[in-house]
């Protein structure tokens, strides 16, 4: 249990499940930081975390966190990583013995631990108290303040509330669900005069209401940019994926005006990676939402502006500049323009799927939804990565997860190490030659109609839970007659535009287009929706900052 203490300090908490080191380390504290900081111990991961969320509620602020690394359950980096969620701004200690400090380095990029104590930490006034000065030092120095919460109220099982939650949380807004059927739902749909019927009701934390809002309106008003600052940079970033992200940290911290330009969230199908272990650099993993945080926020520090829920419609060229043209009829140029679009799931054609979509039926690892699948049957659509990894990661909670795949095994879409996980996963079942051949439902998916590829026999299967990754669709349609895509509409660049020896038709260029150039000079493409890309989170990153070196190459001829 979490001791509690005076409620108006701000709170230092130590974790430890040996209760005499817990309550020894608790004394050090208290001896030297009562007067000033309210202390909470905890004797679990699990228990610590509910003394945060708690903490939370109430608005309660925590300057430091130190965990004990070998725990049972939940070790301290496990902890540690879930904590960050619920106070990004605390300082995390990792307390740890000799043998485990390799352990400690690893946390360094798993939970951006900011130090590591060895046990035992006699005297205090020398192992201890200077390091955690100089950590709350910091902390008093950092935009600690909690972060009004914005307020969402909607059905259950509404596909409108599932993008307006999905959106808030993948452009890390904080904000808090509210039931309209719960009495505090109800409460605030009357303090707002809203009447039901326009759900979900989304009240921002200056307290304006807003009524089944669209992404751009939704933006603005938590406080994300959407408007372009200049209206002419030396290069405009589309898609805010691996490759974007890539591209604006290189591009801004080279001192290029950079603006990026997402139509929903930073992060692309990356972002929504409950687990991404092949990454160089993460040997422990890292989730694709913490992954592309850091990206976002490098790419901010470096000057990069970055646009959310900006929809592009057109591409141009103007002489030596190249016009970007916004859905609203606005439009934004440059001297240099990189692509970095991405792909999205395919929908899935078979009856009733569409209108079950946001209602138990959901493209992508939907953040929103992975914590009401605990204790649930989840089914999983795709044999790739992606599906892999949403398997292995809805397994810790979940009664059983069902992978469906076209193909006889995994081996030839999906990585050696996943595959492993899931072979040693109990609760895992790989159905190969499986199809979904219907989706059946009232206001929530309720059952499956499942067909084998091979014999044709059909089996009806109770599900509340689909999660689809099959396929990959370019978004690129609204390149329509801009720059030359391929017959699945990836877009052509570099040696793909002069296989025959020519360049392409309308290059006016003495030159042939650089490796990731497009069939417009000075346009450029990166990642995924590249013709021929590897489909990886580490090239995606590696031909951002290549395309950026390419832009460089061509602004010095130009």
């Amino acid at each position: 249990m979490a001791e509690a203490g005076d409620a108006v300090r701000t709170v230092i908490l130590t974790v430890d499940d040996d209760p005499g080191v817990s309550r020894a380390i608790a004394r050090d504290l208290r001896r030297h930081y009562g007067g000033g900081y309210r202390i909470v111990r905890a004797e679990s991961g699990q228990s610590a975390l509910e003394a945060l969320r708690e903490l939370k509620l109430r608005g309660d602020l925590v300057a430091v966190i130190l965990a004990d690394y070998r725990m049972p359950q939940m070790n301290g980096i496990e902890f540690l990583e879930q904590a960050l969620g619920v106070y990004p701004g605390a300082r995390r200690v990792l307390l740890t013995a000799y043998a485990d400090t390799n352990a400690a380095i690893d946390a360094i990029n798993v939970v951006d631990l900011d130090h590591y104590l060895l046990k035992p930490w006699d005297p205090p006034e020398e192992k201890l108290y200077p390091v955690l000065d100089d950590l709350l030092s910091v902390w008093r120095t950092s935009d600690h303040r909690p972060v009004p919460a914005t307020k969402v109220v909607g059905h259950r099982w509404s596909a409108p509330s599932s993008r307006v939650r999905e959106f808030l949380a993948r452009n890390q807004v904080p904000y808090r669900w509210y039931s309209s059927d719960e009495p505090e739902g109800q409460r605030l749909l009357a303090a707002a005069g809203a009447d039901g019927h326009r759900l979900p009701l989304v009240i921002t934390p200056d307290g304006s209401a807003l009524s089944a809002p669209e992404a751009p309106e939704l933006a603005a008003r938590v406080g994300l940019a959407t408007t372009p600052a200049a209206e002419f940079y030396d290069l405009v970033v589309i898609g805010g994926g691996p490759a974007g992200l890539g591209a604006a940290v290189y591009g801004a911290s080279e001192g290029l005006r950079t603006v990026l330009v997402e139509r929903s969230a930073t992060g692309g199908q990356a972002g929504q990676s409950s687990r991404i272990e092949n990454y160089l650099g993460f040997p422990d993993g890292v989730s694709g939402a913490q992954l592309t945080e850091r990206a976002r926020r490098q790419a901010a520090r470096f000057g990069a502006e970055i646009l959310t829920a900006r929809e592009v419609t057109g591409l141009e060229v103007s002489g030596p500049a190249r016009v970007v043209r916004f859905s609203d009829g606005s439009a934004v140029a440059a001297h240099s323009v990189i692509l970095a679009t991405g792909v999205s799931y395919r929908q899935l054609a078979a009856p009733g799927c569409a209108d079950l979509t946001g209602r138990g039926v959901f493209y992508g690892s939907s953040l929103t939804e992975a914590a009401s699948c605990e204790g649930e049957d989840v089914y999983i659509v795709g044999g790739a990565n992606s599906a892999g990894q949403a398997a292995v990661f809805l397994a810790r909670g979940a009664k059983s997860v069902t992978l469906l795949i076209r193909g006889e095994s995994l081996t030839a879409s999906m990585s050696y190490y996943l595959i492993q996980q899931i072979e040693e996963s109990p609760n895992i079942t790989v159905r190969p030659r499986t199809v979904v051949e219907e989706a059946h439902g009232g206001d929530h998916l309720e059952q499956l109609t499942l067909r084998d590829a091979v014999t044709g026999a059909a089996e009806a299967v109770d599900a509340h839970w689909m999660f689809v990754f099959i396929g990959a669709a370019p978004l690129t349609d609204w390149l329509e007659g801009a720059v030359l895509r391929d017959e699945h509409g990836f877009i052509l660049a570099g040696p793909d535009l002069t296989a025959d020896g020519r360049p392409p038709a309308g290059w006016e260029l003495d030159r042939p287009p650089y490796h990731l150039e497009t069939s417009i000079p000075g346009v450029f493409v990166a990642g995924d929706a590249r013709a021929r890309s590897a489909k990886r989170v580490a090239s995606a990153v590696g031909e951002g900052a290549m395309a950026v070196m390419l832009v460089h190459r061509y602004l010095e001829q130009s």
